[in-house]
């Protein structure tokens, strides 16, 4: 890592924004690089905290100027690698928000979380199309597609972007809309990788009323029981309805409800829009599978989504890894209850099997560079990325995958992929042919690879200075960004 004395005209930078500027010497600076996930520890040689559009652009011209790669931040959730070097720009300071209830749309700056955006939408009975935690940034959730809770309904939250902000790599702040830049408007929803900086985006809202949701929870013993149960459920709910089951082995800690402190349980998530009286039908099968430790469903304000889920709010280190199933069959169900079932010692804290399909499989404008659409499931694991499990992880990240190939549908969905060992790994959650438009997008627009960070796909081997007609701008968080 360059010393506070390698840049001489920090100054210039400091001079041209009006946001705080530190380096590895200043107060500070540990804070404005934090991430989220604390078993990741960035390393930018400069750390900047934007105020707005003319800030990222001012920066990145700067960093353009000096051949310094850049990254960006906002809340630090998807931070799966570290960065190490360059100009590390945090957003989350840029926090515009506003709502139009009769067009029922909101537009967000960089930085804003979902949490803020669920408690304003609440007020006029909307809400968006946020996942399993509201403490998320917005954007790069989007970005990277955005599995929302409610997402068989209406879809992945990327689908329903009426337009992006962005700033390019050679400093211009743009619109993207699917008339304006369609080629970019296209790359950028679920396209995740670095063609620049989203500084603000604007998106459609949904009816926020006649929520039925939460969670059932099961004896960890009654694990095959309750899979089962769950592989014949799951074929016949509606799309209105949501639902995945965790198999948590749980710390004793004090912020775990006291029934499920310390224990091996089978956690389903569930949720319903719609009348209650279907909702509380539909989830029939599920409560009779096994008995019950918890029962926590029922009619739920959006304002509430967390408690479905139950995702850590506090910073927690951890690593992850995640990838999509064609199926849940018999060969799958195995392959999970032999690691994760009753009486196995796993350092994994989470394994969660979700339902995707429904409004999931299909895109709002006909295409779009989401790689979960074909996909029967997510499969996801987390574990606490402490000595010695932080060891043990990767190991069994990779038996379970090695032994859930059958079922797998060999892509994964990118804000769900965890850390990447390698380029191609990096670039898994898109086909070949997504892959190569954003490869010629790239070259196009970023010729030089400033934004190298995060799940980003490489520039071409052969022609990097191959023209893009319809790429005029473009914009992408960086897989931290979220």
């Amino acid at each position: 890592m360059q010393s506070h004395a390698s840049f001489p005209d920090v100054s210039q930078l400091q001079l041209s924004v009006r946001g705080p500027v530190f380096t590895p010497a200043d107060p500070g600076f540990a804070a404005e690089v934090a991430a989220f996930n604390l078993s990741t520890q960035h390393q930018p040689d400069v750390a900047f905290g934007a105020l707005d559009a003319e800030d990222v652009s001012a920066a990145v011209r700067w960093a353009g100027e000096r051949g310094m790669p850049v990254s960006v931040q906002s809340t630090g959730h998807g931070a799966t690698n570290a960065i190490e070097g360059g100009l590390l720009i945090s957003t989350r300071r840029m926090l515009e928000l506003s709502i139009d209830p009769v067009e029922r749309t909101a537009r967000v700056g960089a930085g804003v979380r979902w949490k803020a955006v669920v408690e304003l939408a609440s007020t006029f009975g909307l809400m968006g199309l946020c996942g399993s935690t509201t403490d998320v940034g917005v954007v790069g959730y989007t970005l990277g597609g955005g599995l929302p809770i409610m997402g068989r309904k209406y879809g992945f939250a990327s689908d329903h972007v009426i337009a992006f902000e962005i700033v390019t790599a050679d400093g211009t702040h743009r619109r993207v809309t699917k008339d304006e830049n369609s080629e970019l408007f296209y790359l950028l929803r679920g396209g995740k990788g670095n063609l620049g900086i989203v500084t603000a985006m604007e998106f459609h809202l949904f009816p926020g009323t006649d929520l039925f949701a939460g969670g059932l929870y099961f004896d960890g013993e009654h694990a095959p029981a309750v899979l089962q149960q769950f592989s014949e459920w799951v074929p016949s709910l509606p799309q209105e309805a949501s639902a995945s089951l965790a198999f948590l082995r749980l710390p004793d800690m004090e912020f775990i409800p006291e029934p499920l402190r310390g224990k091996f349980v089978v956690h389903l998530r569930y949720a319903y829009q719609g009348d209650a009286a279907v909702a509380t039908q539909l989830l029939e099968p599920m409560r009779r599978s096994a008995p019950l430790m918890m029962d926590g469903t029922g009619p739920l304000d959006s304002t509430q989504l967390d408690s479905i889920h139950q995702d850590p709010d506090q910073p927690v280190p951890v690593r992850e890894r995640g990838f999509l199933l064609d199926r849940l069959d018999g060969g799958a169900k195995s392959a999970i209850l032999r690691h994760f079932g009753p009486g196995v010692q796993s350092p994994v804290l989470m394994a969660e099997v979700r339902l995707l399909g429904g409004a999931l499989a299909k895109s709002a404008d006909g295409e779009d560079t989401v790689g979960a659409r074909d996909a029967a499931f997510s499969f996801f694991m987390a574990g606490m990325a402490v000595p010695p499990l932080v060891e043990l992880l990767p190991v069994v990240f990779d038996a379970v995958r090695d032994d859930l190939r059958d079922a797998s549908s060999g892509g994964t969905f990118v804000n769900l992929h965890g850390h990447f060992v390698d380029a191609e790994d990096r670039e898994r959650p898109w086909g070949p042919t997504v892959r190569e438009r954003l490869r010629k997008a790239k070259a196009e627009l970023d010729p030089k690879n400033m934004f190298s960070f995060g799940h980003v796909v490489g520039l071409p081997v052969i022609d990097q200075t191959v023209l893009l007609e319809d790429v005029v701008t473009a914009g992408g968080d960086a897989v931290l960004n979220s």
